[in-house]
């Protein structure tokens, strides 16, 4: 079935959603996007990834031609043009249609494109036995490079470090910082529990703030277990009691095994399932109402 997709204040079939190939977007990356969830005919946590897409905006210094409710209405309207009530929604903004040279002063005009489909990263029976992960050579960049907390459309780093973890048959991979701390994966952040306390690398480690790692911070805060974002090393992954990742598309998913050890008794630890039942319960009830009429 053909998509219908927003480009730039228009929604079009799929077949005629076309792009320039001067678009700096396409020439070098130069751009932003947000990928965002919808459950029963809910947007979930809609203002926060608004939120982060005009904050990467204003750090390149690209300026969005919808305001922040413009956006919301025009992210509902793409979904109800495609008449679902789950989905994974794409906003994309591009510097725009410029020439040859890098300078975003020849791109009179950004280009916004906003796709609501479908997406399943990891099948079921992973959030059940656990994915086992490996860590590859490719370092994160380091907020003195291009800001790992600006979602950019130059995803070059997180690429690589997917080959990587593509080449040993993981189904993701966990990048190191330059100092060797773990920082992320590739498109998750990542967890883990030890004596009552959970882990994650802070914000200067090099990591995408994410919006379902807030979730999760508040769910383990409920439960009862300290919360710590600070540096840990690949010692600490191995001798974990529990590990698991947040993502907009993995939304929360143990992990069981890092570069061949096992975590614990290599069985989903309980908190884990917690953690996994609860996240879900917020996000199947909570969010922006897509049809409010």
């Amino acid at each position: 079935m053909s998509r219908n997709i927003y480009l730039n204040g228009e929604i079009v079939p799929e077949d005629q959603a076309q792009i320039s190939v001067f678009d700096h977007g396409y020439l070098y990356g130069d751009g932003i996007f947000e990928g965002i969830r919808a459950y029963n005919g809910r947007v979930f946590m809609l203002d926060q990834h608004i939120k982060r897409l005009y904050q990467s905006a204003k750090t390149i210094m690209l300026d969005i031609p919808l305001n922040k409710k413009e956006m919301e209405a025009a992210i509902l309207k793409t979904i109800r043009a495609n008449d679902l009530q789950d989905a994974y929604i794409r906003v994309v903004v591009s510097r725009g249609v410029g020439d040859l040279g890098l300078d975003p002063r020849k791109c009179p005009e950004p280009t916004i494109v906003i796709i609501a489909s479908a997406i399943q990263l990891y099948p079921e029976e992973l959030y059940e036995t656990g994915l086992k992960l490996v860590t590859v050579p490719t370092r994160r960049n380091g907020p003195e490079m291009v800001n790992p907390r600006i979602k950019s459309l130059n995803y070059l780093n997180n690429i690589m470090a997917r080959l990587e973890a593509n080449m040993q048959n993981a189904p993701e991979a966990i990048i190191l910082n330059s100092d060797g701390y773990v920082a992320e994966c590739t498109g998750d952040n990542i967890f883990i529990i030890e004596e009552g306390k959970l882990y994650t690398p802070p914000k200067y480690a090099g990591i995408l703030k994410g919006t379902k790692r807030e979730v999760v911070l508040e769910i383990a805060a409920e439960m009862g277990l300290e919360i710590k974002e600070e540096l840990f090393t690949r010692h600490d992954l191995f001798n974990a009691e529990e590990c698991f990742l947040s993502g907009t598309a993995a939304e929360v998913i143990p992990v069981v095994e890092v570069d061949g050890r096992t975590i614990a008794d290599g069985s989903v630890g309980q908190r884990t399932k917690d953690l996994i039942a609860k996240f879900r319960e917020i996000a199947g009830s909570t969010g922006t109402e897509i049809y409010n009429d």
